[in-house]
């Protein structure tokens, strides 16, 4: 299975000739849907859920499905019945080809003030572990944790104790947009000194093998 990194916190898989896109938002290329089987989303922030690129995606390609949280269905679901998916912890599907099981409920807390929104991550294939907005630990052994390294909800403390109790054999940067060329050496020595697991960090259009 081939991983490419898209800008913040998007990604493609490929597998078998089928391709499986996760949040592509707003800071994400335009073409990260281009060709896409399936995509998911984890929840409704429009830097993970560019509803117009999703939306166009499903249009140009009759077949896809999306699945995602119950918010974002609510707002796919009329326009195309039978092809967006409301899913929920504990749920497992098969999208396009790729096995996928899905954890977590909520999106971190921003601010005590702000409502929290409900967030899912997504296991596919047993072996890459997208959480969104959110420090969701599986209850399987992760081989490539895609890492929210920086973002309003979190503290690079949080990043590095995240990564130390999935234990995943590599980390790769997602949730990165806002993170200035300054930050990124502090962030790395941060990440890969402290978390434990091999960091990588993938400019966009990087791949991967998984």
């Amino acid at each position: 299975m081939r991983l490419t990194k898209k800008a913040h916190a998007g990604i493609r898989l490929e597998k078998d000739g089928r391709v499986l896109v996760i949040d592509p938002g707003a800071f994400t290329e335009a073409d990260a849907t281009d060709g896409a089987d399936a995509v998911l989303i984890t929840h409704e922030h429009p830097d993970h859920f560019a509803e117009d690129r999703v939306r166009a995606a499903l249009e140009a390609r009759p077949g896809a499905e999306v699945w995602t949280e119950r918010a974002v269905a609510e707002r796919l679901s009329a326009a195309f019945p039978g092809r967006v998916h409301a899913v929920g912890a504990g749920d497992a599907f098969t999208a396009a080809g790729f096995d996928v099981r899905v954890y977590g409920e909520h999106h971190s807390v921003i601010h005590p003030d702000i409502p929290r929104i409900g967030n899912v991550g997504f296991l596919v294939e047993g072996a890459v572990f997208h959480p969104g907005d959110a420090f969701t630990v599986p209850d399987q052994p992760v081989r490539t944790l895609m890492v929210p390294v920086h973002a309003p909800w979190s503290k690079a403390a949080e990043v590095v104790d995240y990564i130390r109790e999935v234990r995943p054999d590599r980390a790769v940067d997602i949730h990165d947009a806002l993170l200035t060329d300054l930050a990124r050496p502090i962030y790395d020595r941060l990440v890969g000194g402290l978390g434990g697991a091999e960091h990588l960090r993938l400019a966009s259009g990087d791949t991967l093998e998984v």
